[in-house]
C-alpha cells in the first residue's frame, strides 16, 4: 500500500510539474495588449463572429477574427437584420486572444460604428469567443505596396470569406463573405496603395456571389501609423 501511494504521489508530481512548465513556456500576458477593443459582428451560416477592429501599435496591432457564442439570441437576429453591428467590450487583453484563448466578456452593442455615431442598442450582454478563426499580426510590414493580397478564411459549414492583409500606411482594412466555394485569384494589382471599395469589389468579382463586410481606411492613413 506503501508502495503504491509513494508511486501516486510521483504521478501528481510530474502532472503538477508539467503543467507548470507549460504555463512558463505560455510567458505572462503583455500589459500593453490591456485595452477596449472595438470589434464588428457579423453573421455567417447561422454562426456570429467578431472581427478585432486593427491599428498599427499596440494594443491593437492585431487582424482577429473569432466564433463567438451569445446567451442573448436579440444580438443574432440585429446582426442579421442591421447593415453592420459593433461592439466595445469592457477591458480585456488581446493577447488571450491573439494565444487562441476562450475568454468571455460582457460588451455594449452598436447598429453602425461605435466610435462614429453609432446608435447603443444593448449593454452589457455576454459574449464568448470561442474559436479563433483568422490571426494576422500588423509588425514589419515593410513599405506600401499596389499589390493587395487576400487571405481565404474558412468558416462554419463551408462559409468563406476574404481578408486584406494591412499593409503599410497607407492601406486598408477590408473583409468580405463569400457565397460561393469559387476558386479565385486573392493577389491582385490595384494600381495604388489604397484603391476604392468599388475598384476592389470589381477586381475580387471572379470569387463570385459576395457580401462586403467592412472597408476602413481612416485608421491606415499615413498620418495614423503611430495609432492611437
Amino acid at each position: 500500500m506503501k508502495t503504491r501511494g509513494y508511486l501516486l504521489l510521483i504521478c501528481l508530481l510530474s502532472i503538477f510539474a508539467q503543467a507548470e512548465e507549460a504555463s512558463d513556456s505560455v510567458g505572462p500576458l503583455d500589459p500593453a495588449y490591456e485595452g477596449t477593443h472595438g470589434m464588428l459582428v457579423f453573421n455567417a451560416a447561422s454562426a456570429l463572429y467578431a472581427s478585432h477592429m486593427p491599428m498599427y501599435r499596440k494594443p491593437h496591432n492585431a487582424q482577429i477574427i473569432y466564433k463567438i457564442e451569445a446567451r442573448d439570441p436579440a444580438l443574432v437576429y440585429l446582426v442579421r437584420d442591421a447593415n453592420m453591428v459593433t461592439i466595445k467590450p469592457e477591458s480585456f487583453n488581446l493577447q488571450r486572444l491573439i494565444r487562441g484563448e476562450t475568454l468571455t466578456v460582457k460588451a455594449d452593442v452598436y447598429i453602425g460604428h461605435f466610435e462614429r455615431g453609432g446608435s447603443l442598442t444593448y449593454e452589457q450582454i455576454e459574449l464568448t469567443f470561442s474559436e479563433q478563426k483568422y490571426l494576422r499580426m500588423l509588425k514589419d510590414l515593410g513599405e506600401p505596396v499596389t499589390r493587395q493580397t487576400y487571405d481565404l478564411v474558412n468558416l462554419k459549414r463551408g462559409s468563406r470569406m476574404l481578408v486584406h492583409q494591412i499593409q503599410s500606411a497607407p492601406s486598408y482594412d477590408h473583409m468580405l463573405l463569400l457565397y460561393g466555394d469559387v476558386n479565385c485569384i486573392t493577389n491582385i494589382d490595384t494600381g495604388k496603395p489604397v484603391p476604392s471599395e468599388k475598384i476592389l469589389t470589381a477586381k475580387l468579382s471572379f470569387c463570385g456571389p459576395m457580401k462586403p463586410l467592412y472597408y476602413e481606411t481612416q485608421d491606415f492613413a499615413e498620418n495614423s501609423s503611430s495609432g492611437k
